[in-house]
């Protein structure tokens, strides 16, 4: 009976983590256009997924740890073992492990767009600010030397 509990919370988070993939890749569209309002819609909607994946994996940690095996994989292909429905429980593991790589990896994409927007706004801000110097250069082709730096709003 565990085994076919265990194999539902598999199915769920399949389906929650294709769901997780499919916003991460909406999110990276809103960040390269710089679409603010998006973006807090799609964490809003990530929000709940995130809870239920988590909820759903410690479900399944307690559920093999209730079984006397280890809460990983080695637990997993125990109960794998003496279930009959081992076959499909070692299939969607994966499955699910592969999906929950493939939200790695887009978070990761989306987190160096946001370190290089955060970068850029930075240095646009310097510079309005007038505390950012622009690589500015001289008809030689040379880096011009500003004696005085002044922000943009008063230039």
């Amino acid at each position: 009976m565990q085994d076919l509990t265990l194999l539902q919370l598999f199915t769920d988070d399949i389906q929650n983590a294709q769901s997780l993939l499919t916003l991460i890749d909406a999110e990276r569209e809103a960040l390269e256009a710089r679409d603010l309002p998006r973006l807090e819609s799609l964490l809003t909607e990530k929000r709940p997924l995130l809870a239920t994946l988590d909820e759903h994996g410690l479900q399944r940690s307690q559920t093999l740890v209730s079984l006397q095996l280890s809460p990983d994989l080695n637990g997993l292909q125990a109960l794998a073992e003496r279930s009959p429905h081992g076959g499909d429980l070692l299939a969607r593991s994966q499955e699910l492990s592969e999906l929950l790589e493939r939200c790695q990896q887009g978070n990761a994409r989306n987190g160096q767009l946001i370190r290089a927007n955060q970068f850029v706004v930075s240095n646009l801000l310097g510079l309005l600010r007038g505390t950012e110097t622009p690589n500015l250069y001289d008809s030689r082709g040379s880096a011009a030397r500003i004696a005085q730096q002044r922000p943009l709003s008063q230039a």
